[in-house]
């Protein structure tokens, strides 16, 4: 069957959460990287058969976020457009159901990425707080409107907040944040090795600084700014594991090792990726960065969320027909330190590839092929558009040092991993 390419991508600098992007919407960064890689590609937007982004928390201002994107980037209104949601891995099932719907011949080329705004995710009223109000606003009079003011409570002015409630899982009860607490002792991985893993992708994304600038549009966020953002601004450059080590467990105070410093790092971004069927690439003129050769997500117990690539990992190498050793490079989101360091003994375990039927798919994943310009620790995770971060980082690695294979991976919140085997 003809293959489906990823033509090029741009994205946004990822900033982190109240910083310089604290101000621009999901829709405004899209926006953005929109208009940027249709400009860089010369590309007629006449030739988008669709746009179809991944987004988790879902503006309330912008319902069908992608629809709102496509038509502030100059997309024809005739042109359909979609959001898509699960979770972390919402970029890469945007650039997948991109895939899908061109092998259905439901279009040749398809605008996709992803977006996220987490300095905008809203905080809540109580719901009998917002019933008070609700009856403020029916009251007829102003002994009525008055009555029903009297009702308020200091109770009812103490926020949900958005972020927080997202970062839950509603069905095991635990945070993010708890379930790799979870994996570390599991696992036996101790602080100190969160902590080097973590140090290492602040240091490999400041060594990596040039090349991530070849897929980063500079951001001017607004006119309080004199200069444009052109990088991450998450990476420190100074890090280091005597700062590591003072930083204190956020999740498990009695015995936990998961910090703020091995966490990844709450932010805002956006990366748009132009996806079409080879012929018509080829018909564009335009070469490709590379091709989806495969993909699979998989399902695993919300409270060991963490664990997701390790069973998606395999499952993408089965449906493309090859091993982990034809890999290349490897992009796996480090949502946590330890979430990625599970994954990795996972992997390497003949038991564990036994039990879950994944022999001849499984095997070390050498570090000096993972992650090699940094990853979420360092770099943040807008959690609707890191899967398509990653497609866009991977492909533009194998480019630039002529390589052929690579696999991008992360966990889901919710329980689930994704995986995308890439090739050129």
């Amino acid at each position: 069957m003809e293959r489906i390419a990823i033509v090029n991508g741009i994205r946004t600098p990822f900033c982190k959460m109240g910083t310089a992007f604290n101000d621009l919407s999901a829709q405004e960064l899209a926006r953005i990287a929109c208009r940027e890689l249709m400009d860089r590609l010369g590309l007629d937007v006449r030739v988008i058969d669709e746009v179809i982004f991944g987004n988790v928390a879902q503006p309330p201002d912008a319902a069908n976020v992608t629809r709102v994107i496509a038509l502030l980037a100059g997309i024809p209104v005739t042109t359909p457009a979609f959001t898509v949601h699960r979770n972390c891995a919402s970029g890469i099932e945007a650039a997948v159901t991109a895939a899908i719907r061109i092998k259905a011949g439901e279009g040749r080329c398809i605008l996709a990425g992803g977006t996220e705004s987490m300095s905008n995710i809203p905080f809540f009223f109580r719901k009998d707080t917002q019933e008070i109000f609700s009856e403020v606003q029916r009251a007829k009079t102003v002994v009525a409107r008055l009555r029903a003011f009297l009702k308020f409570r200091l109770r009812h002015f103490s926020p949900r907040i958005g972020l927080m409630l997202g970062l839950t899982d509603p069905v095991c009860g635990l945070s993010m944040g708890q379930t790799a607490e979870v994996l570390a002792k599991e696992f036996g991985i101790t602080r100190k090795e969160q902590d080097e893993f973590s140090l290492l992708s602040h240091q490999k994304a400041i060594a990596g600084r040039a090349v991530l600038r070849e897929e980063i549009v500079p951001v001017i966020p607004g006119p309080k700014f004199k200069a444009a953002v052109t990088d991450d601004n998450g990476p420190r450059e100074g890090q280091t594991m005597e700062a590591l080590r003072s930083l204190k467990a956020v999740f498990d105070r009695t015995g936990g090792t998961v910090t703020a410093g091995n966490a990844s790092q709450i932010t805002d971004g956006a990366v748009a990726l132009l996806v079409a069927s080879e012929n018509r690439a080829k018909e564009l003129g335009l070469e490709p960065l590379g091709y989806i050769r495969s993909f699979a997500f998989a399902g695993v117990e919300p409270r060991r969320m963490g664990i997701g690539p390790a069973h998606a990992i395999p499952m993408a190498l089965k449906k493309a027909g090859l091993k982990l050793s034809d890999m290349q490079a490897f992009e796996i989101n480090e949502a946590f330190a330890v979430q990625v360091l599970a994954c990795l003994k996972a992997l390497d375990s003949p038991p564990f590839a036994k039990q879950f039927g994944y022999e001849g798919y499984t095997g070390p994943i050498d570090p000096a092929k993972l992650n090699v310009n940094g990853g979420a620790v360092a770099l943040g995770h807008p959690v609707g558009a890191t899967g398509a971060r990653l497609i866009l980082t991977m492909l533009k690695h194998l480019k630039r040092n002529d390589l052929n294979m690579g696999l991008v991976s992360l966990c889901v919140g919710g329980g689930q991993g994704a995986a995308v085997v890439l090739e050129r």
